[in-house]
């Protein structure tokens, strides 16, 4: 069980295009997210947006980083960065990730 979720107990359908970057230490990191059309802004939706609930059975990770993209005055996606600023923070993310991914059907893909 891995689930992102905008608002705590409503699970976002939508699967997000994620990027990540690592310092050349390795001690810190950041995660990006791009959600297009997610579905906590449409039309019958009364929730909101409070941040960025990464859930699975380890816990919960959390990020208030989460920023709405308009075209012609409608929310048309959802932006959030998570900043990791240890090791321990990187390998938590991964996990969460792979469980995922895995729920989800992401692939992964190394910049050359």
């Amino acid at each position: 069980m891995a689930e992102i979720q905008f608002s705590r107990g409503t699970t976002e359908p939508v699967v997000p295009d994620v990027r990540l970057t690592k310092s050349r230490t390795g001690e810190q990191g950041k995660a990006s997210f791009y959600f297009e059309k997610p579905a906590i802004l449409g039309n019958d939706v009364t929730e909101e947006v409070t941040g960025l609930y990464m859930i699975d059975e380890e816990g919960e990770i959390v990020t208030r980083e989460v920023k709405a993209k308009f075209v012609n005055g409608k929310p048309e996606a959802l932006e959030a960065i998570y900043i990791m600023n240890s090791t321990a923070e990187w390998d938590r993310f991964m996990r969460f990730m792979e469980r995922y991914s895995e729920a989800n059907g992401l692939g992964f893909t190394k910049a050359e």
